[in-house]
């Protein structure tokens, strides 16, 4: 086992591993940038460096910086988390060259499918179902496959990811700006304009199978549903997914596994498929520690971030694939520093109040607290909430119950659109697709009722807490009079 390691991130996926490498009884090593110097990870760990100013890439993406702080602290292995560095081939080889471990998968892996293009050759090549489309080329041949394949496509980035980039494109007329707009994105976000065209499933879901392997053996822990999204980016995921049956699962679950070993693939990482017309097809792999790990974590049983690290070190999985069993729904939401009525805009602010909710089934993944200031600089998210039940209707009921408890005071937060997300039917009967949020306006009326209930709340609240100050300094005039 590691006696040291650097966790290359921050908020609440750096104390998540963190916690992990105490129970491992691992001494953890933080960095952190000027505007993360009162952040809690900084003080949870161990030992904790400043890396410099704010911006990522004078920070958490300054590969230089974070070599220097783990050779100086004399670590022996690197989690990098999710995001920033987790999937960057040349900060793997950089570990590599350096003699510190990587906890993940290897570089050449990586490469292979963080190159969209690729990944979807060698996904053909291994008998894993593909959506139909093209390998990145030229403009005119772009457009020649798009017209194959049947209108609507979708215009992807070859390195990108997170949705970045991607042009949904309904007409050959607008193909042509379409390419030279996902170009000029892939070009600004990845330093790489190549791009691909996929046939644009309408209103697939989205069902990734988490995998694990540790270099002789692979497993998958089941599949979780993420296909609320806004911006293409996940706002809540559970697990199992309402739809999939243990047939469906069997089969995804295989699917997955040739996925991970088609690039020997070794630790964790998630391979997505989209699901349309009961037929599903590989998207991507995030070769990478997932967002969403906790409601895996919750229905198995397997704590995903103590393999990786075991796994890293030599040892086997400490499990088979016939040891794993899916118990009960667990359900994650995202809860975010933004306003779901002004297009899920950031709003970074100063924490006033906080209060987590907790009992039985619920688990807060949480890296701010009271009096934290929410920097602009990163991701809005500030924690996840995550609930387990016995069953999906259970789940659910706790996972209302549970954003009621919720209170995070000085910050416009994504809580009301998860309390109105709870309520609504086609959740509540598991009818989800990608586009749910643009399917379902009638939402943010209900967001807009929950945020006017808050705020008269919020204004009672203020109005006592004024009383009693003034109330306070009255007696103190009194008594000292």
């Amino acid at each position: 086992m590691f006696d040291k390691v650097l966790v290359a991130n921050r908020g609440e996926i750096a104390v998540r591993i963190m916690r992990a490498l105490r129970e491992l009884e691992v001494s953890s090593v933080a960095v952190y940038s000027e505007a993360d110097r009162r952040a809690f990870f900084a003080k949870y760990a161990d030992e904790a460096y400043e890396l410099g100013p704010s911006p990522p890439s004078q920070s958490y993406l300054n590969i230089d910086r974070i070599i220097g702080v783990a050779n100086l602290s004399g670590v022996d292995a690197v989690h990098p988390g999710y995001g920033f560095l987790a999937e960057n081939a040349r900060f793997v080889e950089r570990c590599e060259r350096e003699g510190i471990t990587f906890i993940g998968p290897s570089s050449q892996a990586i490469a292979d499918m963080g190159d969209k293009a690729r990944a979807r050759e060698l996904m053909d090549d291994a008998g894993v179902p593909v959506t139909p489309g093209t390998d990145a080329a030229g403009d005119d041949d772009l457009i020649d496959a798009a017209n194959d394949i049947g209108y609507p496509v979708i215009v992807k980035p070859s390195a990108g990811g997170g949705g970045i980039g991607m042009q949904v494109v309904e007409r050959r007329e607008e193909m042509a700006e379409a390419i030279k707009t996902a170009r000029s994105t892939a070009r600004s976000a990845f330093g790489d304009d190549a791009v691909y065209v996929e046939k644009y499933l309408q209103d697939p879901r989205h069902i990734e199978i988490q995998v694990l392997a540790d270099g002789d053996e692979t497993a998958h822990l089941g599949e979780r549903e993420c296909s609320i999204q806004r911006r293409h980016q996940k706002v809540l995921e559970e697990a199992p997914s309402p739809i999939v049956d243990e047939e469906m699962r069997e089969e995804m679950g295989a699917a997955g596994i040739a996925a991970a070993e088609a690039v020997d693939y070794e630790n964790a990482g998630t391979v997505e498929f989209l699901y349309s017309g009961g037929e599903f097809y590989f998207a991507e792999m995030n070769t990478r520690l997932q967002v969403e790990h906790p409601v895996t974590e919750f229905v198995t049983g397997i704590d995903i971030v103590k393999e990786q690290v075991r796994v890293a070190t030599g040892e086997s999985l400490s499990f088979a694939q016939n040891d794993v069993e899916m118990r009960g729904h667990a359900i994650e939401c995202r809860i975010n520093a933004e306003d779901p009525l002004n297009d899920f805009a950031p709003t970074p602010a100063r924490i006033e109040h906080y209060r987590s909710p907790g009992s039985v089934g619920v688990r807060v993944d949480s890296g701010v607290h009271m009096g934290y200031t929410i920097p602009s600089t990163y991701d809005s998210m500030i924690s996840k909430l995550i609930v387990w039940g016995r069953d999906r209707e259970e789940a659910t009921s706790r996972m209302r119950r549970a954003l009621f408890d919720y209170v995070i005071g000085g910050v416009t937060t994504n809580i009301p659109f998860h309390k109105a997300l709870m309520k609504s039917p086609d959740f509540v009967e598991g009818r989800l697709s990608t586009n749910f949020i643009e399917n379902h306006p009638e939402l943010f009326d209900e967001v807009s009722a929950i945020q006017e209930k808050e705020r008269d709340l919020s204004e009672i609240f203020d109005d006592r807490k004024s009383r009693a100050a003034v109330a306070a300094a009255i007696h103190h005039r009194d008594s000292s009079g």
